[in-house]
């Protein structure tokens, strides 16, 4: 199946240009391009038109989960036909085991991992496997990090058809070589239930339950139930069971890995013995002999990646095997905001081996343990199929290795301009900040302040909640899901001013920001240099009366750049203005695709069912004018603004923003008092 592009708009501006300039270099068999656009641009709509002239399976790769999250959101809209996947680390907390020897001190790996993210990395690697091209893979770094061999994903996968010749014994075994479950009661993600000769499974991904029903050795029928009352949706001819992990691996593969581990286990003893370490030998015979037992019995042992070598098959030192290794040959890559992704690509391996030496030399881990490590920068870029970078801001790097292939997009289909960036003294530069919120929060603009450090931010969220300022605050140590719930949040009205630190720079679509402070402005530095600036900047590029005020009280060379480049991009773009005679407009929201990592329905806004106000509700001094809407509006276009009126209650009363609850309970009220005049007509 090919890509099916889905949009109401078709490129404007330099956008044509741009894309057929990059179709006809990745055609030609170009390895590297680059796509140099200013923030609001339409830089995603520009790769969503590539990627669906070119027609190849795609990974696009971003340097964190919430930007990730958003270009997850906007894809599945583009491309709702197709398999728009998202593959991030599904741990909410990770503390890395460690060992640190000035004190002493060993520190046992802690996590908490998010069940749904996890079943979307399986589902990714299941649509990689099926055979389809028609796959986007939206995803962080994480996609370097070892997961399982495909091969083994593949071979312990179980394929069904109705006539097929199965023993239900060995059935049953293959679904335990699967990670799947047996279960007597409720259905959960990856569980099987035997009744009988019937036999439910419920997948690890998707939420879908089968039902195989056998005669004798023979599969006589396979079914589509509900996993709770049991009701027969459709009977289907045939299925693929994938496995419950990406850590899947065979019993041939357990027990030769056993035998390996066991060798290298008693080389390492004889090493710390020789070398007159007993702490050592004795501390490492005594945890893997441990790992060994659980893995006997079980098949698996925590921190059982430590020894993924073994199970792989792989020689010392060798690469494990990552998600790139399930794309075909052909893949297209597009590494987004390439200037942050590109450095963090490279100082993954470095800051992984540091931790594993000391594990390894003082006996917590065996040699093996460090190739459980994600790729160098080599290894990644031999991997990678055809590269399309893609930045605001591409570093020197990028537009080296395109060797001059880059199209450029300094022009806005909707027309606007750079924002201006203003600077000011840090003289009561709080108090300077609190007048320009309460001026921008008047007219329902959104704010979004940037700091130094997370404590920082927490501070001031802190001293806005004493002012009464409705804020939120987000960094690296929100949770994932959580970050695009406040996002969301933000944009539904629910606060006025977002607080964050580094990862309010690049890409976030949003809008309804007015108004853009930068605190310590003149801190040069990895978070003020000239990049920086100019994606923070970025933020308010989207809205017809944006504005960048940057607190300092000395012009940095990077705040001089900055500002230069950006007075240079708005006379270009005024220029393109004034001779096509285009009016600036303000930018449309973009899809709220990121409503599905939060649970909610696939459903299209239906735009049409919003012609009343701007945030899609009846304000108070709408309602003299009650009798002429009803006339123009339909029942069902008032239930839908209804539920969402009452969603939004709900959530803002669980954030306790109180106030936030009863103006949404009130609109929800006029809305049921507007459904009665409709259904009156």
């Amino acid at each position: 199946m090919d890509f099916k592009l889905v949009s109401d708009y078709a490129p404007t501006g330099d956008q044509p240009e741009a894309i057929d300039k990059l179709v006809k270099a990745i055609t030609r068999g170009g390895k590297y391009h680059t796509l140099l656009g200013v923030t609001g641009s339409g830089k995603t709509f520009t790769m969503a038109n590539v990627v669906a002239q070119l027609n190849r399976p795609t990974l696009i790769l971003s340097h964190n989960k919430t930007l990730a999250a958003q270009l997850y959101g906007e894809f599945k809209n583009f491309f709702p036909e197709n398999a728009v996947e998202y593959f991030v680390s599904y741990y909410d907390y990770y503390q890395p085991e460690a060992y640190l020897p000035t004190t002493d001190t060993y520190i046992e790996k802690d996590l908490s991992i998010n069940d749904e993210i996890e079943k979307m990395r399986l589902s990714t690697t299941a649509s990689l496997l099926s055979g389809r091209r028609d796959v986007l893979v939206v995803s962080s770094v994480s996609c370097l990090y070892g997961i399982g061999n495909p091969a083994d994903f593949h071979a312990t996968s179980i394929n069904i058809e109705v006539g097929d010749q199965w023993a239900m014994k060995i059935f049953l075994y293959r679904l335990v070589e699967a990670l799947y479950t047996r279960t007597e009661t409720d259905m959960a993600p990856a569980t099987f239930r035997v009744k009988g000769d019937t036999i439910d499974i419920m997948t690890a991904f998707g939420d879908k339950c089968y039902r195989v029903v056998f005669f004798d050795q023979e599969i006589e029928s396979l079914q589509l139930i509900d996993p709770v009352t049991g009701q027969r949706y459709e009977e289907i001819e045939k299925v693929k069971i994938y496995p419950a992990n990406l850590f899947v691996t065979t019993r041939e593969r357990i027990n030769s890995a056993i035998i390996m581990i066991q060798d290298d286990l008693a080389a390492q003893i004889k090493f710390f013995e020789k070398e007159g370490r007993e702490l050592e030998a004795k501390r490492i015979k005594q945890r893997v002999e441990y790992d060994l037992e659980m893995i006997k019995e079980l098949g698996y042992c925590p921190g059982i990646e430590n020894y993924s070598r073994y199970f792989d098959g792989r020689a010392a030192g060798t690469r494990p095997f990552c998600l790139l290794d399930y794309f075909p040959q052909d893949y297209l890559v597009i590494i987004d905001e390439s200037h942050v992704t590109l450095p963090q690509i490279h100082a993954m391996f470095g800051g992984d081996r540091a931790r594993k030496e000391n594990l390894v030399e003082y006996g917590f881990r065996l040699p093996a343990a460090k190739d459980n490590r994600p790729l160098r920068y080599e290894e990644f870029n031999n991997l990678a199929g055809t590269t399309l970078y893609v930045s605001a801001t591409p570093s020197d790097y990028e537009l080296m290795k395109s060797e001059g292939i880059t199209a450029e997009q300094l022009i806005r289909p909707t027309g606007l301009v750079d924002p201006p960036l203003e600077v000011r003294v840090t003289e009561n530069q709080i108090d300077d900040l609190l007048e320009e919120i309460d001026r921008r929060a008047r007219v329902d603009d959104k704010i979004i302040v940037t700091t130094i450090t997370k404590r920082m931010a927490e501070e001031l969220s802190k001293y806005f909640d004493r002012m009464g300022v409705r804020n939120r605050y987000i960094h690296s140590d929100v949770d994932t899901l959580e970050r695009v719930q406040i996002l969301e949040d933000l944009r539904d009205g629910l606060f006025d001013v977002l607080i964050g630190v580094n990862l309010l720079r690049e890409g976030l679509d949003l809008p309804e920001v007015g108004l853009v402070a930068i605190l310590d402005a003149d801190k040069e530095g990895f978070l003020r240099n000239v990049r920086a600036i100019t994606q923070i900047a970025g933020r308010a590029a989207r809205h017809s009366n944006g504005n960048v005020i940057l607190y300092a009280d000395r012009c940095t060379d990077s705040m001089a750049m900055a500002i230069e480049q950006s007075n240079r991009r708005r006379e270009k773009q005024v220029a393109y203005n004034v001779e096509n005679e285009k009016l600036p407009r303000q930018a449309q929201k973009s899809g709220r695709g990121q409503k599905l990592l939060l649970g909610a329905d696939n459903k299209p806004e239906n735009i049409i069912a919003y012609p009343i106000m701007e945030d899609h509700y009846l304000s108070a001094q709408a309602a003299e004018n009650i009798a002429e809407i009803a006339a123009k509006m339909k029942a069902e276009n008032v239930d839908a603004l209804i539920a969402k009126a009452r969603e939004d209650m709900e959530r803002a009363a669980k954030s306790l923003d109180f106030l936030a609850a009863a103006r949404y309970r009130d609109k929800m009220y006029e809305l049921q008092k507007l459904k009665e005049e409709v259904e009156q007509k």
